[in-house]
C-alpha cells in the first residue's frame, strides 16, 4: 500500500512538472514571437512621450490593443488610467499586473532616429518630454503579457487585471493623479483585486535576470519648495541686502543632515535632493529670491515658507 501510494505521488509530481514545462515552453514560444512588436511600441511611447494626466494619444494606445484582444477595458481612471480584465477559464485569485506611462520634463539628446521632440509646458516653463525611466517599456511590456495570456485564456486559473497607471512622476502642483487616485477611484475592487505586481526595468540587471526582494524596494517620493525672501542690493554693495543666495546655499548643506543626523538609515534608506534652483535674473541680489524645489525619499517633508 505505502509503495503504492509513493508510486502515485511521483507520478503526480512528474505530470505536474511536465506541464509546468509544457506550459513555460508555450509562453516562451509566444513571448518570442511577439519581440519584434514590442520592441516597436516600446520605441513608438518613446518617441512620444506625454506628462502625467496628459497621458491621452498613449492611453488610447493601449485601449485599442487590449480591446482587440476580447479584454474588457475601462478607461479614463485617474484621469487617463486604463485598466483591462481577463477573466480565466478556471476559478482562482485576481491577480493585477501594473505598468506606468507618463514621460518626464527632460529634454532627450539621444542619438536614436526614435528619440523625443516634445515639448510641453511643465511648471511655468517650456521642456522637453522623454521616457527616461523606463515607461515605455513597461508599457510595451505589458501589453504583450496581455496578448500572450488572452491567447491562453482557457487554460488560466483565476482573473488578471492589467493596470495601466498614469501620472507616476507626480503631477503639477494642484492637480490629483497617480496610484493612489487610481484606488480611490476602485481600481482594486469589482474584482478585488488578491496580489499586484510591477515591474521597473534596470540598466544595471543582466537582460535574462530579474532580481527581486520582500518588501519595499522603490523609495516614495515626496516634494517641497522651499521661498527664501531677502532684500536686494546691487551686486557692488551686497552689504546693503539680505542674500537669499547665500542663505539658500547653507540651507541646501544643511538639509542633507536630515538624513546624515536624523534618520537611522540601516531601517530606512533616504536621500535628500534639490533639483532646482530659481534666483535673480540679473547680476543683482534679488528682493524675492530664490526658489528651491526638491525630492525627497522616502521622507514627508512639507512644503513651508521662509
Amino acid at each position: 500500500m505505502k509503495a503504492s501510494l509513493i508510486l502515485s505521488l511521483c507520478v503526480c509530481s512528474l505530470q505536474a512538472i511536465a506541464q509546468k514545462n509544457a506550459l513555460r515552453t508555450q509562453v516562451n514560444t509566444k513571448a518570442d514571437a511577439l519581440q519584434e512588436q514590442v520592441i516597436t511600441w516600446r520605441r513608438d511611447f518613446h518617441e512620444h512621450p506625454e506628462l502625467g494626466n496628459h497621458e491621452v494619444r498613449t492611453s488610447a494606445i493601449i485601449a485599442k490593443h487590449l480591446q482587440s484582444l476580447g479584454i474588457e477595458v475601462k478607461t479614463g481612471i485617474a484621469t487617463t488610467g486604463v485598466v483591462g480584465v481577463l477573466k480565466g477559464g478556471h476559478p482562482g485569485p485576481v491577480v493585477a499586473l501594473r505598468a506606468d506611462m507618463d514621460g518626464l520634463p527632460v529634454i532627450e539628446r539621444t542619438p536614436v532616429p526614435f528619440a523625443s521632440k516634445v515639448k510641453t509646458t511643465y511648471n511655468g516653463q517650456e521642456v522637453g518630454v522623454m521616457h527616461a525611466c523606463g515607461h515605455d517599456s513597461h508599457m510595451a511590456i505589458l501589453m504583450a503579457v496581455a496578448q500572450v495570456l488572452s491567447s491562453m485564456k482557457a487554460d488560466l486559473h483565476g482573473t488578471v487585471k492589467f493596470i495601466f497607471q498614469p501620472a507616476e512622476e507626480g503631477v503639477e502642483p494642484g492637480q490629483k493623479g497617480g496610484a493612489e487616485q487610481m484606488v480611490k477611484e476602485g481600481v482594486l475592487e469589482n474584482p478585488k483585486v488578491d496580489v499586484v505586481f510591477g515591474l521597473h526595468i534596470n540598466s544595471q540587471t543582466e537582460v535574462g535576470k530579474i532580481t527581486y526582494r520582500p518588501g519595499g524596494t522603490m523609495a516614495g517620493v515626496n516634494d517641497m519648495q522651499i521661498i527664501v525672501k531677502g532684500r536686494s542690493a546691487h551686486g557692488a554693495y551686497p552689504w546693503s541686502s539680505v542674500d537669499p543666495i547665500i542663505t539658500s546655499a547653507q540651507i541646501i548643506n544643511n538639509l542633507q543632515t536630515i538624513v546624515s543626523r536624523n534618520v537611522n538609515i540601516t531601517e530606512n534608506p533616504a536621500v535628500v535632493t534639490i533639483g532646482a534652483i530659481k534666483g535673480a535674473i540679473a547680476q543683482t541680489l534679488s528682493p524675492n529670491l530664490l526658489r528651491c524645489w526638491a525630492r525627497s525619499a522616502p521622507l514627508p517633508l512639507p512644503t513651508k515658507n521662509y
